[in-house]
């Protein structure tokens, strides 16, 4: 009863066939509802978002396959996949049957190999809301890459240039020049160990580049809450056309569930710091 109250339907009515809820599953996990969905959002949450500053980070997402699957390409090979040690394994050898667009991917040194994929969140500085979302196959020029694209279209048909604080991953030339070339200016934290920074004192000496810094956490408590409270930590579905849909739509999630409290903070005063 309570659900025919939940669906509006009347105690005598008749329910539908399953299979119409089947065809809108696949109907919605097979098309751009979701982009749809998170720009809606953000339209309600547009007071809160700022326009100016950001940050930008990748997350692993572990994709539902196992080492198991991730077999050579050309059918070689002895066993079921279940023993792998000691055998080199690539992307340009081996693929997953069970998710072939999963790579085998490690986010830092000293971690294990997991077949996955990245999603990526470029979070304004404000309130901590999520600005734009995508997910991509798991690479080393991932991040970057999907960085310089949320970037450019949040800077399209704009003139007034914005910054974007990132981590040590992003301290390359090539996405230093192109965050230039985008009217971007890139605070990332400088990766000078063995190496020179691609960043100098012309960006460094400003207050700006710090307090860009300090606001990196941002993007980490929005990946925290995506993996604990929502459904990336480990995606049930497989190929990136899906996990792309489930990381936006999560990420939408994340900033509606954010609006409430926002709106009723807005238009108190920040509490003062006491004094001794």
């Amino acid at each position: 009863m309570l659900f025919r109250l939940f669906v509006g339907l009347g105690t005598d009515g008749a329910v539908w066939n399953h299979a119409v809820l089947s065809k809108n599953r696949d109907r919605l996990l097979n098309s751009d509802v979701a982009q749809h969905f998170f720009a809606k959002v953000n339209r309600l949450a547009k007071r809160f978002l700022s326009d100016e500053h950001f940050t930008v980070d990748g997350t692993l997402i572990q994709a539902w396959a196992s080492h198991k699957s991730y077999l050579r390409k050309d059918g070689s090979g002895s066993g079921d996949g279940a023993n792998f040690h000691g055998e080199k394994r690539s992307h340009e050898t081996h693929r997953s049957t069970t998710d072939p667009e999963a790579k085998l991917y490690r986010k830092s040194y000293g971690k294990e190999s997991r077949l996955a994929y990245l999603g990526h969140a470029l979070v304004e500085n404000r309130n901590g809301l999520i600005a734009a979302a995508i997910a991509t196959t798991a690479d080393g020029n991932a991040e970057r890459d999907a960085a310089l694209l949320m970037l450019q279209a949040k800077q399209k048909e704009r003139s007034r240039r914005i910054t974007v604080g990132a981590d040590k991953a992003y301290d390359t030339r090539d996405f230093i020049t192109a965050t230039r070339t985008l009217n971007v200016t890139a605070h990332v934290a400088q990766n000078d160990n063995g190496r020179r920074s691609n960043l100098d004192r012309r960006t460094t000496r400003h207050a700006g580049y710090a307090c860009s810094l300090s606001h990196r956490w941002l993007v980490k408590k929005a990946f925290g809450w995506l993996k604990q409270t929502g459904a990336i930590r480990q995606v049930k579905l497989r190929g990136l056309a899906k996990v792309d849909w489930i990381f936006v739509f999560s990420c939408a999630a994340h900033n509606l569930l954010r609006l409430p409290a926002l709106l009723t903070n807005q238009g108190k005063p920040a509490p003062q710091p006491q004094s001794a």
